[in-house]
């Protein structure tokens, strides 16, 4: 009886470890968001599709194989996936302490794009060259960097019960780390990417719950600031031209606002439904600058028509539902300040790259979310999308 007894006991234990893994398992995959994933994932195999029609022509860029950016852009999208998994795995709260070493690294990396290592593609000197062909645009991570290190300052005393709110010293703290990352991104410049991290800082703070004084300072700080940037000089010439342009399309229709006007015509013909995959005359005939890149969209309004531009966006749309959802949801302040500053990151940036494309918005080489062909903006957006299922899976059930 003893024996039975025994081997019962000792046959239960790893049994029932067995189960407990199972039923985390089972918890972690109720907890994910599906809804963000999914979304995630098909925007990126229509960004695969979208860049396979643009570039499989261009042998100048593909070095004589139509599937070379295709295979590039599934394996960033890989690659991408990884990240993400890493991210849900070390969780968001075990970054938060690993902050300082993220924010300094994210530093030192656009502090070497200053430097000789540095290097300029389509006019922006914002890349780092890398063996083998490839290239890294620090930029891209600093984003992150960003809305996790003004997460970790405003939040600290908050979720410790110190205090109700930030308070103004706090906010100077937080607005100063911001600071640094984006002085140096406007020296290179690139403007783009200073235009999502100030509406990530303005996100930040309206999450944070710090007054509102802080932000409509910093609205009209940037005013000025953009107008002494324009009278200073700081931009370039290139740069100063598109805003000409956006601001008077027929100003230079063949030269700098060349691109805005075939982007329109391209949207434009495609109609409700477009004219067939890889039956587009723009993108096939090359009219379109860049459109693996900045003008992938354009691929989708003629290609696919209304239907595939709006089912992007729909796509997108869900992202930012469902990243707003996990913001209001989770019980700490930490988890709602990055997951608003996320979905400010993505809403601007897609509002901008889309809206440039229908002559809405200034042309600064932003790329759209997911779909873009680009190694570094890829594994940014993917290191998002897993600070948001980390912030799900990590809180109560009961919220």
């Amino acid at each position: 009886m003893t024996g039975a007894n025994s081997f019962q006991v000792s046959g239960y234990g790893p049994q029932r470890a067995g189960l407990s893994r199972l039923l985390a398992r089972d918890s972690l995959a109720r907890r994910l968001d599906w809804p963000i994933l999914l979304a995630g994932v098909a925007l990126s195999m229509i960004g695969a599709v979208l860049v396979y029609s643009a570039t499989r022509n261009r042998t100048e860029l593909n070095q004589g194989d139509p599937f070379y950016f295709l295979i590039r852009h599934v394996l960033n999208t890989g690659i991408g996936l990884a990240l993400m998994v890493g991210t849900v795995w070390l969780g968001h709260r075990a970054l938060r302490t690993a902050v300082p070493i993220l924010y300094g690294l994210s530093v030192f990396l656009i502090l070497l794009v200053l430097t000789p290592l540095g290097s300029t593609i389509n006019g922006a000197h914002s890349w780092i060259k890398l063996p083998g062909g490839f290239s890294l645009q620090p930029s891209e991570f600093v984003k992150v960097t960003i809305i996790l290190g003004m997460a970790m300052l405003l939040a600290a005393r908050v979720d410790a019960g110190d205090k109700q709110y930030p308070d103004h010293r706090t906010v100077v703290q937080a607005l100063g780390l911001a600071a640094v990352p984006m002085l140096i991104v406007m020296l290179m410049p690139d403007l783009g990417s200073v235009m999502v991290m100030v509406v990530i800082v303005l996100g930040v703070l309206l999450a944070s719950g710090a007054s509102n004084r802080w932000v409509f300072g910093l609205i009209g700080a940037g005013t000025a600031g953009a107008i002494a940037v324009w009278q200073l000089g700081v931009l370039d010439d290139y740069q100063i031209a598109r805003f000409a342009a956006f601001a008077n399309p027929e100003l230079d229709p063949a030269g700098v606002g060349y691109n805005t006007n075939q982007a329109r015509i391209a949207i434009g013909s495609g109609g409700l439904t477009g004219s067939g995959l890889f039956h587009g005359s723009q993108t096939t005939g090359q009219f379109v600058p860049e459109q693996q890149t900045d003008f992938v969209f354009t691929v989708a309004g003629e290609e696919l028509g209304f239907v595939g531009g709006g089912l992007i966006i729909l796509l997108l749309g869900v992202i930012l539902w469902r990243a707003c959802r996990i913001a209001r949801e989770t019980t700490e302040l930490y988890g709602t300040i990055v997951a608003a500053g996320i979905v400010a990151w993505l809403a601007f940036q897609a509002f901008e790259n889309v809206g440039m494309t229908l002559g809405i918005m200034p042309v600064t080489g932003l790329p759209l979310p997911f779909v873009s062909y680009g190694g570094s903006s890829m594994f940014a957006v993917w290191v998002a999308v897993g600070l948001l299922q980390s912030i799900r899976v990590q809180r109560p059930m009961s919220a």
